[in-house]
């Protein structure tokens, strides 16, 4: 069984995603099972694991991930089974203004699903 320190984040990446994603506004970043959650007032939007950020999809926004040849986010590499959260491209991650914008719409999506649940 993978231990949660196998999701370990270093300090420096998760300080350089916090600073590219200052533009978003009201981001928090909690600890999670090893790795870090990344909340936008309250809303739970993306993931830190491994040093690569994933971002919460929905069918809407699932198909910009795949273009760009995203995976999607295995809690556990030694088991099957993907989470709805996808990792960012390289070239969005060094953008703080394409960043912004991918998160926003990690937040909407999260926000629909939060939605449909009800």
């Amino acid at each position: 069984m993978r231990r949660a320190g196998q999701m370990r984040v270093s300090p420096s990446f998760k300080s350089f995603v916090l600073d590219q994603l200052d533009g978003l506004g009201g981001v928090t970043a909690r600890p999670m099972f090893g790795g870090v959650g990344l909340y936008r007032n309250g809303v739970f939007f993306g993931i830190i694991a491994r040093d690569v950020l994933y971002l919460k999809v929905d069918p809407i926004t699932r198909g910009d991930y795949e273009r760009a040849g995203a995976a999607a986010f295995k809690p556990y590499l030694d088991r099957p089974g993907t989470m709805q959260y996808y990792a960012v491209p390289l070239d969005v991650l060094e953008s703080a203004f394409e960043l912004t914008a991918w998160a926003q719409k990690a937040v909407d999506a999260a926000e629909r699903g939060k939605r449909s649940i009800r």
